[in-house]
């Protein structure tokens, strides 16, 4: 009897039992063709190369009794194996979690393949593993902007004042660069202090990483959210008023709120943003616009500190819709399209960061289907 053909593609870098598992598992369906990233394909996804080559890694692969055959993508990016899966033409492909994205699923639907994704459980009686976890550990975390993402900016907030709400979100997986996490600036972080933050005071330690990051010259300012969203742990509202830093900063280390927040928030993975991806490129800017951003986020401020999860359901979405509004290139077609798969399911979303991909977050009262939870980073967790 002919078994089905299984597809997997990913990285494969420090090969573990996690690894081992999933492809144990894929078998079980059927013959497992295991395609990975190219050495150049990482680096240009995770801003490094793999520690184990791509020859080694298939070596690797091809010595698992779970993998029928393995091979080296051809293209680049997340979907760099559109080749290989024309080639091998499988009945079935197989990601886990946070491998998961719209357009892999897409793809399936449109080549009739059938389409599964995998929890990552690890196989009775070891731990579970990650390649980020067996990598040189980096604690330097990520963040999050949960509203008023853009009143960091002075162009906007010279018009009406307003907050970012951010959230310090533990490095529990390995987020793309190029997805809305405050990745360029974390690499910035890791450049200064190498794989912790240093002992001191974390406003103070934000403005050396922003000046770092901002060095006299640049063209473009990054925002400052994202080295205060990666340096103050917890919950944190800034608030600015026409410049670069925020006139004052709430912050919030209460343990029910963040629970709140980590118990309400999923996120699905979609893929990084493009290289030819411009958030810029039609933008309306109003004052009517930044005012509506700013009353979003106060509305969702208030929401958390009340722990009402309708409230805060719907005003994460105004806050979202808000900033469509100014910047409408943050959702493309595709991006709607896997929005529309998922809106009847929770109580509100947004897209993480400036949009064109990364991941959509999603406030529910119930368990999202694909998708996976953050950590947010406590005081004193160095």
């Amino acid at each position: 009897m002919n078994r089905k053909k299984v597809f997997v593609s990913g990285c494969f870098d420090m090969l573990h039992s996690g690894h081992v598992t999933f492809l144990e598992k894929a078998n079980q369906f059927g013959d497992v063709y295991a395609c990975i990233g190219s050495d150049n394909t990482v680096k240009e996804i995770k801003g490094r190369y793999p520690v184990i080559t791509q020859k080694e890694r298939k070596y690797i692969l091809e010595s698992i009794k779970f993998v029928k055959e393995c091979r080296i993508n051809k293209g680049n990016g997340n979907i760099d194996f559109v080749e290989e899966l024309i080639d091998i033409s499988p009945d079935i492909f197989i990601v886990n979690e946070d491998g998961n994205s719209s357009t892999k699923l897409e793809l399936c639907n449109d080549m009739g393949i059938e389409y599964k994704v995998f929890k990552r459980i690890p196989f009775i009686g070891l731990p579970k593993r990650t390649s980020t976890d067996l990598r040189i550990k980096t604690t330097i975390p990520f963040r999050i902007d949960l509203a008023g993402g853009w009143l960091d900016q002075p162009f906007i907030n010279q018009l009406n004042s307003g907050s970012v709400l951010t959230i310090s979100i533990e490095p529990t997986i390995e987020f793309n660069l190029r997805s809305g996490m405050a990745s360029s600036t974390r690499n910035k972080a890791i450049e200064l202090w190498n794989s912790e933050l240093p002992v001191g005071n974390p406003i103070k330690l934000a403005k050396i990483l922003f000046s770092y990051e901002n060095p006299p010259g640049n063209k473009v300012i990054s925002g400052s959210q994202d080295a205060l969203g990666i340096l103050l742990p917890g919950l944190n509202k800034l608030f600015y008023n026409n410049g670069y830093w925020p006139n004052s900063i709430d912050s919030i280390n209460d343990e029910s709120i963040l629970l709140f927040l980590e118990k309400h928030l999923f996120l699905i993975s979609l893929g990084s943003r493009k290289n030819d991806y411009n958030v810029l490129d039609n933008i309306r800017i109003s004052k009517e616009g930044a005012s509506q951003l700013a009353k979003a986020s106060d509305e969702t401020w208030k929401a958390i500190m009340n722990k009402d999860v309708e409230s805060f359901g719907k005003a994460f979405l105004n806050s979202f819709k808000s900033q469509i509004n100014i910047f409408p290139n943050m959702v493309d077609d595709g991006l709607k399209k896997t929005i529309n798969e998922y809106k009847d399911q929770c109580l509100g979303y947004k897209l993480s960061g400036a949009g064109g991909g990364g991941y959509l977050i999603l406030v529910s009262i119930k368990p999202i289907v694909n998708s996976f939870k953050i950590k947010i980073r406590r005081k004193n967790s160095f």
